[in-house]
């Protein structure tokens, strides 16, 4: 269980007036990060084209919605890995029910399986008190089961994806702007109003900062730690109908990475992996961050696997520059 004793309202802990110089610490993460994509867009005359910036966000569109959920799950001090696994499954799910039954049916197939199994975290979590980091990751595996079982291994695919109003979730423009990065946006700002301004966001920053004194401050710690996990798997159902949409296909490993890709840009915006601090725009800005590195790598002609090693780089860093802004000081 990842927790930390310290007020929500300042995310660096300690009096006020060291907050400034702790909030710069960790934005030492965001900051290479940002100038590396400036510097590539000068070596890279079509990084910052407007197609290919509108191509970028089209991209991370799902990854963006995904981080949505795992920012409450995050900021409530806890982790969930099995949003990869779940998005294979409900993209499996809405793609074979398009055909077989009806779109309409699909959607709702793919939000109802994302809620169960933010449900079923969340009791394993907060009600049987298992470790966030092993519950989610045995999840991951159970659902990566369960979608191998239920397609015998075989991906699904939409027979006439020319034909069906579905298309439009997924790769539609709306006054030249692409559908998922409207949703992306619509669900940002819905979501962030949420957590920023309601009683239930409060509840979730005050168990993320200190789950002791908001239990003893009469939080139900439980239903909150419950509800975030929720809206973690309903925002991977939301992010696996648009990814069914725009790929109108699914393989039986369509999600694999997404976890560490997602939980990547959501430390890299600035949402301590500690719990009790963070925000949704902070984690749709690392996202999209990382989403320009990754598409500049892929321009200057490297092997995809390169996207992996940054990613890697950028937990490290974003892990490092957060606990050096909980220390107060760069090194322990």
């Amino acid at each position: 269980m990842l927790n930390r004793s310290m007020s929500p309202q300042h995310p660096g802990g300690g009096n006020p007036s060291s907050l400034f110089s702790r909030l710069t610490v960790r934005q030492w993460a965001i900051l290479p990060c940002a100038i590396l994509i400036v510097v590539a867009g000068l070596t890279i005359p079509d990084l910052f084209s407007p197609d290919n910036i509108a191509q970028v966000l089209r991209q991370v569109s799902v990854s963006g919605i995904m981080a949505i959920g795992v920012t409450f799950v995050v900021i409530a001090g806890r982790l969930d890995l099995s949003i990869g696994s779940l998005l294979t499954l409900c993209a499996l799910v809405t793609v074979t029910l398009h055909d077989t039954v009806s779109p309409v049916a699909a959607i709702a197939a793919s939000l109802a399986i994302g809620l169960v199994v933010g449900c079923v975290n969340g009791v394993l979590v907060a009600y049987f008190r298992l470790n966030s980091l092993i519950a989610t990751l045995g999840m991951l595996s159970l659902l990566q089961g369960v979608a191998l079982l239920t397609t015998s291994g075989q991906n699904a695919l939409i027979a006439h994806p020319g034909n069906t109003w579905f298309a439009f979730i997924g790769r539609g423009y709306v006054a030249g702007i692409p559908t998922p990065v409207i949703t992306l946006a619509v669900l940002a700002v819905v979501m962030g109003l949420v957590l920023s301004f309601s009683n239930f966001g409060r509840r979730v920053f005050a168990v993320g900062g200190n789950e002791t004194a908001s239990a003893f401050t009469g939080v139900n710690t439980k239903a909150t730690i419950l509800a975030a996990y929720v809206i973690s798997g309903l925002m991977t159902g939301a992010a696996a109908v648009v990814f069914s949409s725009r790929v109108m296909a699914a393989q039986n490993d369509s999600g694999s990475g997404y976890e560490l890709s997602v939980l990547s840009g959501v430390i890299l915006g600035g949402t301590s992996l500690l719990g009790g601090a963070g925000g949704i725009g902070r984690s749709i800005v690392g996202i999209v961050l990382l989403g320009f590195i990754q598409n500049a790598l892929l321009l200057l002609g490297l092997p995809y696997y390169f996207q992996w090693i940054v990613t890697g780089a950028v937990i490290v860093g974003a892990v490092w520059a957060d606990l050096a802004s909980q220390r107060g000081r760069v090194f322990a």
